[in-house]
């Protein structure tokens, strides 16, 4: 037995940024270090997602309880990995997989699989004495390093506020900085200006899911000539210092027969309508990124909006590729969408994430790495941002601690690492 073999590994029901329980995990090696991580939680989530097993007791957290995915993780998987070698993730991720056996890990939960994963590699990393982006970067064979740019929520709809927009997500990306530092420091000048300019009009400044206003406007233009209207009002250029992107979520809007419903506008429309819809924004607003502009499995539609408009902006699959990597192939292979959000509970491992990275790369299509609706403290997609390479993180707003903790971990990154800021070169499209 090596000084990395899994001595013991724990887990226990903890508490995300909703107060809905989730899945936190120790891991200690023979060596005596230690690796902890904890699971999000989507509210916008696709069919195609890997299972998040809750307990279904009504009586206890409205049946969102995870006690069933710990006691998984404190039995089977500890008794299932204790010995083996924390410094082989890909076979301890295997092992996992195998041990549920089911195509969603249904059986085991993700949960319980997604935070021992996590959790391990974490050791192994404090084994090694490095940084977890570090050991990141060694799994997926990075050879250079890069820090994210940021997509950063301002303001919420959809699932993420109660449905007071219909549109989920309207979000700045500081085209014009050249530091994470700097891009923190441009997002947080529009923000505050979003807020005080929807304070000067009467507009409820409450917080939705991931720190975003929620102004309840009845059109996404609306919502998109605020977004400019807090740009300027920050002292900024739109288009220049500030470009936009927009979470459609338009799984979450199906309506009879196929449409989608604009619940706040008070109809129905079809794939034709919403791609035409998305068309006018882009062609009025400095919008560079849709994602999920059409519903998961609406893949004609997909085609015919990735024709449209996939040589302008990038189109990202959320819901449409739930980070499953036989999904992403087939939007490759029919050349639907040129962008992949990558979530790591959407695949339940770490080296299922991975290789979703790097298929989503070799097809020029842009990874972007992402936090969920109920986050925790853990930092973890900090360090897989950049250790992966990615080029592109979405978190959330600049808001509460549970998204300030990975905009934090960047900064710490940045400063110990030296690694290149990506910047636009990540989102810009190769023509």
């Amino acid at each position: 037995m090596s000084k990395t073999s899994i001595r013991t590994l724990r887990a226990r029901q903890i508490l995300d940024s909703r107060g809905r329980p989730t899945v936190e995990v120790d891991v200690e090696l023979e060596d005596g270090t230690e690796g902890r991580a904890s699971v999000p939680s989507g509210a916008s989530t696709g069919a195609a997602e890997a299972h998040e097993l809750r307990d279904g007791d009504k009586s206890r957290y409205e049946g969102r309880g995870v006690l069933q995915a710990v006691a998984h993780v404190n039995d089977e998987i500890a008794a299932r990995l204790r010995g083996s070698d924390a410094m082989q993730q890909n076979a301890i991720d295997a092992t996992l997989l195998e041990l549920d056996g089911t195509p969603q890990l249904k059986r085991l939960g993700a949960n319980a699989i997604l935070g021992s994963s996590l959790a391990i590699c974490r050791a192994a990393a404090a084994s090694a004495r490095q940084p977890l982006y570090q050991r990141i970067a060694e799994l997926s064979d990075t050879a250079r390093l890069t820090m994210p740019m940021p997509m950063v929520n301002i303001l919420s709809g959809g699932l993420h506020a109660g449905r007071g927009m219909d549109v989920q997500d309207f979000l700045a990306i500081p085209a014009s900085a050249q530091s994470i530092n700097e891009a923190i420091h441009l997002i947080s000048r529009v923000r505050s200006a979003a807020t005080e300019v929807m304070q000067r009009r009467g507009l409820s400044t409450l917080l939705a899911d991931e720190g975003g206003l929620s102004p309840g406007f009845e059109t996404g233009r609306e919502a998109l000539q605020l977004m400019v209207e807090a740009t300027e009002h920050a002292g900024l250029q739109p288009g220049k210092d500030i470009v936009i992107a927009i979470d459609v979520a338009a799984s979450s809007l199906k309506g009879p027969n196929g449409t989608y419903r604009l619940a706040r506008e008070g109809r129905n429309v079809t794939s034709e309508d919403m791609i035409a819809m998305l068309e006018a924004w882009v062609s009025e607003f400095p919008i560079i990124s849709i994602e999920d502009g059409l519903d998961e499995e609406d893949w004609a539609g997909w085609e015919k909006l990735s024709a449209r408009l996939g040589g302008k902006v990038r189109l990202i699959g959320d819901d449409l590729f739930t980070t499953n990597l036989g999904r992403v192939r087939r939007g490759i292979e029919a050349g639907i969408a040129n962008g992949v959000l990558v979530k790591v509970n959407q695949n339940g491992s770490l080296s299922g994430t991975l290789a979703v990275i790097a298929a989503s790369r070799a097809a020029a299509y842009a990874p972007v790495v992402s936090a969920r609706s109920g986050e925790t403290e853990d930092s973890f997609i900090a360090d897989l941002a950049v250790g992966s390479a990615a080029g592109q993180i979405k978190i959330g707003s600049v808001r509460c601690s549970d998204r300030l903790s990975k905009y934090n971990q960047l900064l710490r990154i940045e400063e110990q690492s030296r690694a290149e800021f990506a910047g636009m070169s990540a989102i810009t499209l190769k023509n």
